[in-house]
This record gives C-alpha cells, sequence and structure tokens, in this order.
C-alpha cells in the first residue's frame, strides 16, 4: 500500500453508537493523540479518565440550540477541509488559528432507529436528523488524503493497526477505502430521511432514493456462475434456526411460500417449487392440511419449499420428515419438532416474524435495463363493488367456497395461471403457459397423473378468457363454476358457453398476473 506522509496528531470523536470508542480513544491517547470531542461522547470519554478537549473551546462559541449547532464552525471545517500541501490553505489556517484535524470519528444520530420504534413521534423523528455529522463526514471524505474519516466501529482495530505500523500514518488506499464507506453511510442517511417525508407524497416521487444494507454475499445468483447478495431487512421478516445458508433461489422461494400462505386464516400449508404453488391445503391442524396440499402433486414438493401459518408441532414435523424439502417456514417450532427437523443438517428451518413481515409491505421492484420499474403491491383480491356473477346459474355455497379458495392461490401463480381447487385445498395448477388454454390442459392432465377428481371442482383464472376455448377446456375436465376478472371482448361469448354447460361463473373485476 502507498503510505500516507502525514501522521495523525489531532482527533475529533463524535458518535452516536459508541461501540467500542472508550478503548479505541484510549489506544489513540496511548498514542500522543490529541482528542476533541462533543456531547455525549465527550462525557462518555470524561468518565472513562480520557482527557479529552470541547468542540466548544476550539471554536470559541458555545453548544447552542439544544445542541444542534455546535461543529458548524470554521475552525473545524477548516481543519477538516484544509489540503496541508497548498501554501495558501497553511497560511490561512495560520491567520485564522485554525489547525488541522487529522482523523475524524464519527456516526450520525440514531434516525433509523428512531424511526423504526413504534413509540416515536414524529417531533422525535425529525429531532433525530443530524445536520453537522453529515457535514463533516462528507467534509473529511472529500479531503480523505489529510482527514481519514472512519463511521464504523468494526473499522477500529484496523486503523489502529495501520498507526501502529505506518509510524502513526493511514495507508491512502485504506483512507480512500473509509472515504467511500463514509459517503455511503451519509446517502444511506439521507435516502432513509427521503423515504420517511416521501411516505406523505402522493403517487411516485420523480427521484426515488433507495438504499439497503448489505446482509450477507450468498454462494452465487439464480445458477453458479451468477455472483449476489442480499440486502435490506430478510433477517427482520425471517429468523434461521438450522441448516446451511440459504442461496439465491432459496430466497426468492421463500417470499413466494410465505406471501401465498399469508392469504390464509385457517391452518394451511402451501408448498412452492420455483416459485409457483405445487399444491395448497387447510383444514382444522397443518398435520391433515399438509396431506390436502401434498396429494395436489406428490412429485414436485422433492426440495421444494413448506410454508404454514401455524406452529410446527411434532406431529407435523413427523409427516414431513420423511420428504426431502429444501426449506420450512413457519410462525414457530415447537421443541419436539426441532429435535426431529434437525436430524437433516441441510434442511433450513424458518421462523416467519409475521409482524414485520406487514411492516415491509409498500412498493414493489423490479429491475430491467436501464432502470427500475416500481409499483403498488398486489394487496387486494377482489373489488366487492365489481364482483358479480354472470352466468344464468348461481354458485352453490360449496361451490363458492371452492371459488374463494382457487381465486386466493392463483394470485400467487405465474401467469397464465389456472387453479381447480375444493373448497378446503387444490386439486390442479397449471402455471406459466403462453396459452391460458395450455394452463388448464397441463392442471387437467396433472390431476389425472396424480389421481385426481375435478368434477364438481372450481377453477380461478388470473386473467380473462380471452376466448370461450379456456373456459371449455375447464369444463371438460369436469369444473362446474369458474372465477375470472371478466374484461375481454369476448366475454359474452364466454359467458353464453358458461351458460351452455350450466356453469356457474363469477367475474372479479380484478386481475392478478404475475410475471
Amino acid at each position: 500500500m502507498q503510505q500516507s506522509t502525514h501522521s495523525i496528531k489531532r482527533a475529533l470523536l463524535s458518535v452516536s453508537d459508541k461501540t467500542g470508542i472508550t478503548e479505541f480513544a484510549l489506544a489513540l491517547r496511548a498514542m500522543g493523540v490529541e482528542l476533541i470531542s462533543t456531547g455525549g461522547t465527550a462525557a462518555l470519554l470524561r468518565s472513562a479518565g480520557i482527557p479529552v478537549t470541547s468542540v466548544s473551546d476550539i471554536t470559541g462559541f458555545p453548544e447552542v440550540m439544544d445542541g444542534r449547532v455546535k461543529t458548524l464552525h470554521p475552525k473545524i471545517h477548516g481543519g477538516l477541509l484544509a489540503v496541508l500541501d497548498n501554501a495558501d490553505h497553511v497560511e490561512q489556517m495560520k491567520t485564522h488559528g485554525i489547525e488541522s484535524i487529522d482523523l475524524l470519528v464519527i456516526n450520525l444520530y440514531p434516525f433509523e432507529q428512531t424511526m423504526q420504534r413504534a413509540d416515536a413521534s414524529d417531533e422525535e423523528i425529525i429531532e433525530n436528523i443530524d445536520i453537522g455529522g453529515p457535514a463533516m463526514v462528507r467534509a473529511a471524505a472529500k479531503n480523505y488524503e489529510w482527514t481519514a474519516v472512519l463511521v464504523n466501529p468494526d473499522h477500529y482495530a484496523e486503523v489502529l493497526t495501520a498507526l501502529k505500523s505506518g509510524a502513526m500514518s493511514i495507508p491512502i488506499e485504506l483512507r480512500r477505502r473509509l472515504a467511500g464507506e463514509a459517503f455511503s453511510h451519509t446517502a444511506h442517511y439521507d435516502s432513509l430521511i427521503s423515504s420517511y417525508f416521501a411516505k406523505e407524497q402522493q403517487g411516485f416521487p420523480a427521484i426515488l432514493n433507495l438504499s439497503a444494507r448489505k446482509e450477507m454475499d450468498l454462494r452465487y445468483g439464480e445458477n453458479p456462475h451468477q455472483r449476489a447478495a442480499l440486502y435490506g431487512n430478510f433477517s427482520a421478516c425471517f429468523e434461521q434456526l438450522h441448516g446451511k445458508e440459504l442461496s439465491y433461489n432459496n430466497i426468492v422461494d421463500i417470499d413466494a411460500a410465505q406471501q401465498l400462505v399469508m392469504e390464509f386464516h385457517d391452518p394451511t400449508v402451501a408448498i412452492i417449487k420455483h416459485t409457483n404453488p405445487c399444491g395448497v391445503g387447510s383444514a382444522e391442524n397443518v398435520s391433515v392440511a399438509w396431506e390436502k396440499a401434498f396429494s395436489t402433486d406428490t412429485a414436485s414438493p422433492y426440495g421444494g419449499i413448506v410454508a404454514v401459518n401455524r406452529e410446527v408441532d411434532g406431529s407435523f414435523a413427523s409427516v414431513i420428515h420423511a420428504i426431502f424439502t429444501e426449506v420450512i417456514i413457519a410462525p414457530s417450532f415447537s421443541d419436539e419438532a426441532l429435535e426431529l427437523l434437525r436430524k437433516k443438517k441441510d434442511r433450513r428451518l424458518m421462523i416467519a416474524n409475521v409482524d414485520a413481515i406487514r411492516a415491509q409491505q409498500g412498493w414493489m421492484y423490479k429491475s430491467v435495463l436501464g432502470g427500475l420499474i416500481a409499483q403498488d403491491a398486489d394487496d387486494q383480491m377482489m373489488d366487492k363493488e365489481l364482483m358479480k356473477v354472470v352466468s344464468d346459474r348461481e354458485p352453490s355455497d360449496s361451490e363458492l367456497s371452492a371459488m374463494m379458495y382457487a381465486w386466493r392461490v392463483c394470485k400467487h401463480v405465474k401467469s397464465n395461471a389456472i387453479v381447480y381447487a375444493a373448497g378446503d385445498r387444490t386439486l390442479a395448477i397449471g402455471a406459466g403457459q403462453m396459452s391460458r388454454v395450455d394452463s388448464a390442459r397441463i392442471a387437467a392432465f396433472r390431476a389425472k397423473q396424480f389421481g385426481l377428481n375435478l368434477n364438481g371442482s372450481a377453477v380461478a383464472s388470473d386473467a380473462y378468457f380471452p376466448f370461450a376455448d379456456g373456459l371449455l377446456q375447464c369444463v371438460e375436465a369436469g369444473a362446474t363454476a369458474v372465477i375470472q376478472p371478466g374484461g375481454s371482448i369476448r366475454d359474452e361469448e364466454v359467458i353464453k358457453a358458461a351458460n351452455e354447460h350450466n356453469i356457474a361463473m363469477m367475474f372479479t373485476g380484478m386481475r392478478h398476473f404475475r410475471h
């Protein structure tokens, strides 16, 4: 590494996150570094017997306005921004009594933590917007060749090692890396503030600020030749109790499975493979619900993702243990269940924090070439004002129950989607075909393959039937009730076909494409 010739003689310490700051300050003092500090940081260091000079003593001006104004002063910012091999800068420093600040150790008011607290008032959140801190961070980061900046306690040890081995200087490559991290620190901070105020705006903002911390590097992406990393608050939504590390595909499937199972209030099991449901079942307990879900497709669940909306108890664990599953997701696991399920070392066991998941739901994003698409989450099921029975025959109570079940699942199946269901379980699922007729045909074929009778079933279609042929394929398979959005220019043709076959058909007025 290229070594900076500028040694660290004077440091300003002002941190909200005080992790390790006392030990770091002690080490700096032992090396002869003069310490300057502010407010709570200064009080903490003095209580530890570490001599510090207050910022007020440097500026000759007291902290005012409840500490809002303390570091915004030429003797602070001049010390941070002076280019020490610039003769004019050095002369101006002498004229105005400005001394160089060689190291800035800082992190900002806890805006993010305050914002996330349920009991935090708007006034308290606003008060935790740091002003002087970001100004100092940016000043030092811009002038990194002369003022090293440190915003992350994780790097204290690395900096101390560099000082000890470099005659009190810090390598220029490390200075530049720390400066980059400092700019990321303020960018993330400003993004959070911007997002907080954006919640009050209507529609999508002219500038979209997104910022997320990296939670982990992943072994690879969808395929081994692709690099990948996980960003955001995934760990606040899911806690891993057991199993090897999550893959990119695991994470995407976990998201799909949990969103599906949260559509149901009764004890429900959803089995997912490549983000599509293999089967969904509901019953008085999850063991019975599993049997219903599994029987929809007894081949695909192997190596799949299982999500339940109730605790996994010993009984359910014994049922599922024999099946190879990549991930099991539940709000909780009993001790008995954990003891059994942990016997397979590679099986991931995940706790779903439903409250945290709901708190994260908002806009959805998708990357495209050269940009990013933002949209509202598809968090509605149907518009009751637009729902209507369009056939001559009204659905029976059992048919209506089956239609609603199919519709909940269909929302989570890749388009073109067709779902055959009873009132408490899926019977067949056709996903992701270019033709809706093919989705209906494939679903019927698979029902026959797994010995399921579709006579009397209800069918959900995520979008309208553009022609009557798709409806007729479902009728041929045995369906007696159909739920679909409607809206085709040939709706009358489709309604006529339904009436000719004594099919009860309902329009929802709401489409659920999933691409």
